[in-house]
């Protein structure tokens, strides 16, 4: 079975047996009928994934990895805060007519600013400090920028990443403040999983461990049923994963440069409710 199953099993029953409701208290989020977006929540998650043991897909139901690998770059490589870049549909809620998510993610990742090296965006700092500093302690991105925050359509969720060069393997902690369980758990493990490969590859390391830290982990209530009807299901091996390794410049690699095969995995959940 994959350890990610283990992972997100525990976590939902850990949520769901010892959470605190938010029911009756004054929420933002809220439903498309105008209904407040009530949650089970548990504060301050910890899980960790050793990449160098396997691949952290879900196998309960099937992650679009393909996706969640578009919706990455387009952060981190194109640093683009409009949809239209973008192939999936997820952030169209958020956007204006024109496309536009404010000064969000993308926005953030592009930013120039001017370190110890010269002027340059927080993509290409890490870049730089993982070549040049490997064993520096201060390799991160942040783009909870509270001088944009009011001109975000929707303030960063996994907002940090810190990268840790352990010997010849590459480690990073993911910071979220908050995470939608159902929707958002396993696409952001996914993701970032990615990111710590291909930065690994650029750089001449091995993929090490990425922690995932969420500060409010919450299941919502409309939510309940179908985690209680995920985490019942049989569970697979997880998957096998190869970046292209042709690939050696991070701006150079897309979605078709991740590969998966042997992914097994129960049925999709389809038409899960989104709070907004």
């Amino acid at each position: 079975m994959s350890k990610a199953d283990v992972l997100f099993v525990n976590m939902c029953r850990e949520i769901l047996d010892h959470g605190y409701s938010t029911e009756g208290q004054k929420v933002r989020p809220h439903w498309e009928d105008g209904t407040p977006a009530y949650t089970i929540k548990t504060f301050g998650v910890v899980n960790r994934y050793d990449l160098s043991e396997e691949f952290p897909a879900l196998t309960l139901r099937p992650t679009p990895i393909k996706s969640a690998t578009d919706e990455l770059l387009w952060i981190w490589q194109k640093k683009s805060n409009n949809v239209h870049d973008l192939r999936s549909h997820i952030w169209d809620s958020w956007a204006d007519e024109d496309g536009e998510i404010g000064k969000a993610y993308g926005y953030q990742m592009g930013k120039k600013y001017k370190f110890h090296q010269g002027y340059m965006d927080q993509v290409d700092n890490v870049i730089w400090q993982l070549k040049n500093t490997p064993y520096s302690r201060r390799i991160l991105t942040n783009i909870y920028n509270f001088d944009d925050l009011s001109e975000m359509n929707l303030e960063p969720c996994a907002y940090s990443m810190t990268f840790n060069v352990t010997g010849d393997r590459l480690n990073a902690i993911l910071n979220q403040r908050s995470q939608d369980i159902l929707a958002a758990n396993n696409w952001n493990v996914v993701q970032y999983a990615i990111l710590v490969y291909m930065m690994a590859q650029v750089t001449g390391y091995k993929p090490g461990e990425l922690v995932h830290v969420i500060a409010d982990a919450h299941i919502y209530d409309r939510h309940i049923p179908i985690i209680r009807e995920l985490i019942e299901r049989p569970q697979y091996p997880a998957p096998k994963f190869t970046l292209n390794p042709t690939v050696h410049d991070f701006y150079e690699f897309t979605p078709d440069d991740v590969m998966i095969e042997d992914y097994q995995a129960g049925p999709q959940v389809k038409g899960i409710p989104v709070a907004i």
